[in-house]
């Protein structure tokens, strides 16, 4: 899908953003500050509905990370974990807006998890994150295993999953996005009416999934990236 580029010039060196991804990504950012504020406000010991809604969700994810991590890790990492989360379904889910009724000179508006940059500054932010808290862990042994032949074959094998997971973590999200983005778009082109309802409902599925597999790899890479510490 053609994206909207804007070019520019800083001290005579040449830039461009894809406009669409800036616009529907902070949208996103601005549904969620919203949401926050609204489930917040009139927090109590007796819950609203968006309350427990938000509560279950929070405690679904920080209860999957104590099993991993334990109690004191999953704290710690809670915030990056459930940011991620609530962030990469509003994105999935803005996407499905109809935004093919707003016609823009270059390209159009959609997912901002539709552009290979979104996902893959979000894969790259994940893999620094739990290098950086491997290597505070551990120093240089997070990479390194030893001399001997066993140590160095798992040494190389390990610094080649740093550098797959981030691209398997940003393909994966952008491609099931986009890849659902141009099914729906190409059936309301066939009958904008009933044919696309289907393909729409799935593809709130589909985000949900998404949103659940980024989220869950990425607290199991940080997990992983813990208990290689300890085990040093």
């Amino acid at each position: 899908m053609e994206h909207w580029i804007y070019s520019f010039n800083i001290a005579g060196h040449g830039f461009s953003v894809n406009m669409d991804t800036l616009i529907t990504m902070w949208l996103t950012m601005l549904m969620l500050i919203v949401l926050a504020l609204f489930t917040t406000r009139k927090a109590s010991l007796v819950p609203t509905k968006m309350q427990v809604a938000a509560e279950g969700i929070i405690n679904y994810f920080v209860d999957i990370a104590k099993s991993g991590m334990g109690e004191k890790a999953a704290m710690q990492h809670a915030p990056l974990i459930l940011t991620l989360f609530f962030f990469i379904l509003t994105a999935n889910l803005v996407g499905q807006l109809p935004w093919h009724l707003i016609h823009l000179h270059h390209g159009e508006l959609a997912s901002p998890n539709n552009d290979i940059n979104m996902t893959a500054a979000m894969a790259l932010v994940v893999s620094i994150y739990y290098i950086f808290y491997g290597v505070k862990a551990s120093g240089f042994r997070f990479f390194f295993h030893g001399f001997s032949l066993e140590g160095i074959i798992i040494s190389l094998v390990d610094l080649l999953e740093h550098f797959v997971r981030p691209f398997s973590l940003a393909m994966r999200l952008f491609a099931n996005i986009l890849a659902g983005e141009i099914l729906v778009f190409t059936f309301v082109g066939f009958c904008a009416y009933i044919l696309p309802l289907p393909f729409m409902l799935f593809e709130i599925f589909v985000a949900l999934i998404q949103a659940l597999v980024f989220t869950l790899l990425s607290m199991t890479y940080i997990s992983l990236s813990i208990q290689t510490s300890n085990e040093h």
